[in-house]
């Protein structure tokens, strides 16, 4: 195995899986914009993975995928609330939000602009879309785990799923994965402390550079 990527749209839960994985040793990067963070990190969640993991999946060959499915309503109503917060910092030109935070959700959401992108039956079906386009792309494949996060036993799925023995999930004695993010709040990763955070913007040899798809031959 080479990474843990957390592929589900933000607003699923990726923070709370992120969470998880910390307590079980993995170096987590919740959100990452530079070829550092996916080096150091085990595991990688939300911007740009929910986008890029066809990209991400030749990258780091043997890579883990997991898709968190919540259940539609709950989650228009959570997008509809974030995209209101992140709005003026999402748009093209004046927006102070990284491009690559950007391109993931305008490729996610379509027109951040637009005056229906609130509309519940629009987020609705690009909510569909992206599951959609996940299972089309790991169709007949193992490396993919669909979890529901208040299902009975999701945690330990996931844990075997990537490769945690029986004996060390015993050990932590963690049964379920913590509730996160509830209602309007948004920054209980920023908040938490954890030492085996990785930095979203980690710097390396080559500064803050994230993968050029371009020029590896990875794009459409």
């Amino acid at each position: 195995m080479n990474k843990v990527f957390i592929i589900g749209l933000p607003r699923t839960g990726t923070t709370s899986v992120s969470v998880a994985l910390l307590e079980h040793g993995f170096k987590v990067a919740h959100i990452g914009l530079t070829k550092k963070a996916f080096e150091v990190a085990d595991v990688v969640s939300d911007v740009p993975c929910f986008c890029d993991y066809p990209q991400l999946d030749k990258i780091f060959p043997g890579s883990k995928f997991i898709y968190i499915n919540r259940p539609i309503q709950p989650w228009i109503n959570s997008i509809q609330m974030l995209l209101t917060k992140m709005a003026p910092n999402l748009a093209d030109k004046t927006g102070t939000f990284h491009p690559i935070l950007k391109r993931c959700f305008k490729q996610t959401f379509g027109d951040l602009s637009a005056d229906d992108l609130l509309d519940e039956a629009r987020l609705k079906q690009c909510y569909l879309s992206h599951q959609q386009a996940v299972y089309r792309y790991f169709a007949d494949r193992d490396d993919l785990l669909t979890i529901k996060l208040n299902e009975p036993n999701s945690l330990h799925t996931l844990l075997r799923f990537i490769g945690v023995s029986d004996n060390v999930i015993a050990d932590n004695n963690t049964t379920d994965f913590p509730v996160l993010n509830v209602g309007s709040h948004v920054a209980s990763w920023g908040e938490y402390k954890h030492p085996n955070k990785v930095n979203t913007n980690l710097a390396g040899v080559e500064h803050r550079k994230f993968f050029d798809y371009q020029k590896l031959g990875l794009m459409g």
